[in-house]
């Protein structure tokens, strides 16, 4: 069983960065696909950006990409998501995912891929 905690949302201005943290507990995140989602109010879930077991290279999405990288800290068995040039409609409640699994790209994109969930952390962008 696989325990994970999101935390580091806040309230940011736009432009700024923010750094999100998703500790693990019961498994090592390096052998763990790992990715975070969001959720906005009126809004589904959607996929934000992850991580293929076992690599380094963060797939994310036309929102995302150049602006959110996700990265592993084995020591700390902690998966990050950094954000930058944060815009309004990054908005939402942030949550973190795992699956034991080996998921192609496209499958880390459906939330039924990942069996583990955080229980999300709060990202409002304000000025």
């Amino acid at each position: 069983q696989v325990h994970l905690v999101d935390s580091g949302g806040r309230w940011v201005q736009p432009g700024d960065s923010l750094r999100l943290s998703c500790a693990a507990s019961g498994r090592t995140v390096s052998t763990l696909a790992m990715a975070w989602f969001r959720q906005a109010p009126g809004k589904e879930r959607e996929y934000v950006a992850g991580l293929k077991r076992g690599s380094g290279t963060t797939y994310g999405t036309d929102s995302s990409r150049g602006r959110f990288t996700v990265s592993r800290d084995n020591g700390k068995n902690t998966v990050y998501l950094q954000m930058n040039n944060l815009k309004p409609e990054d908005t939402a409640l942030y949550y973190c995912a795992a699956t034991a699994g080996s998921p192609i790209v496209s499958s880390l994109r459906d939330a039924s891929t990942f069996e583990y969930w955080g229980q999300g952390t709060q990202v409002t962008v304000s000025s």
